[in-house]
């Protein structure tokens, strides 16, 4: 199957990871060729990975890499069987992302679309096929977790959700599926629980070590939240707030005011080097 990956940034890239690793064609698209260049350097150095701990062998790295075209026009997305967007949390600019991959893709194609908290019937009403609009919201880091979120719009059709949930169990993850509602399930509940975490930082209740500990020790996660909001970004953590906060008018979903404080100062977590942790590159 043809599949179409927009944005090759750490969700893209693991996404067309993935997808190129079972055989796929994938076409990754993003704006710059210098950032498909350091995709596809990402996709190399975790294929490595999986090499040097056995999950592959030097055949399938090679075919995976092989599978994936790089491109900078969206039009190449025409022959794919199912797109799937990943870029930044952005209404205005996923909608008309949408708008525009409608225009482009085969009429039979499957817009799907990355969001962690945007509504799939938003996105889906800017298309005249809304019945071929769905939610895949896939897990970061995309090549480890197995699970991947599947949204149904209101006028999503049976078709598509079986298919998009084959697709996911074809790439031997494990699809779940939901209703669009803001954050759908797993940043409506993720979400307020690292807020809450760094306000607990930012009252002085405990250190950020702490609290990862006593989350990890005493509830049996296998990563504390504010660790877990530097993997996931402090900038794509107060979007999603933002947006839930926006959307069901509730404070719990106010972002806490240090990570407004960490995101203007650019301290966005493991891909800028600090967050509520430092890090190596």
């Amino acid at each position: 199957m043809k599949i179409g990956v927009l944005g090759a940034g750490t969700m893209g890239n693991g996404i067309a990871h993935v997808f190129s690793l079972y055989n796929h064609n994938v076409i990754l698209v993003d704006v710059g060729k210098e950032i498909l260049e350091n995709a596809l350097g990402t996709i190399k150095n975790n294929l490595d990975r999986q090499l040097k701990k056995n999950v592959i062998n030097q055949e399938i790295l090679e075919s995976s890499l092989n599978n994936i075209t790089l491109s900078t026009d969206i039009k190449s997305f025409e022959p794919c069987q199912l797109i799937i967007e990943a870029i930044k949390e952005d209404l205005n600019l996923k909608t008309n992302i949408f708008k525009n991959l409608d225009s482009i893709c085969n009429p039979n194609a499957i817009l799907a679309s990355n969001t962690s908290s945007i509504s799939i019937n938003s996105l889906a009403e800017s298309t005249n096929r809304q019945d071929k609009v769905i939610g895949m919201h896939f897990m970061n880091p995309v090549p480890i977790m197995k699970l991947v979120e599947i949204i149904k719009g209101n006028k999503t059709s049976v078709e598509t959700l079986n298919m998009v949930k084959k697709i996911s169990q074809d790439l031997d993850k494990i699809p779940v599926e939901c209703n669009d509602s803001p954050g759908f399930v797993s940043n409506r509940i993720l979400m307020p629980m690292i807020n809450e975490a760094a306000h607990c930082f930012n009252e002085g209740v405990a250190d950020a070590s702490s609290i990862d500990s006593i989350m990890k020790l005493g509830m049996g996660h296998p990563m504390g939240p504010l660790k877990l909001a530097d993997l996931i970004g402090i900038d794509v953590c107060v979007y999603i707030l933002n947006v839930l906060y926006d959307e069901l008018n509730d404070e719990k979903y106010k972002p806490c005011d240090i990570l407004i404080n960490m995101m203007a100062k650019n301290k966005l977590g493991k891909k800028s080097g600090e967050g509520f942790y430092k890090y190596e590159f």
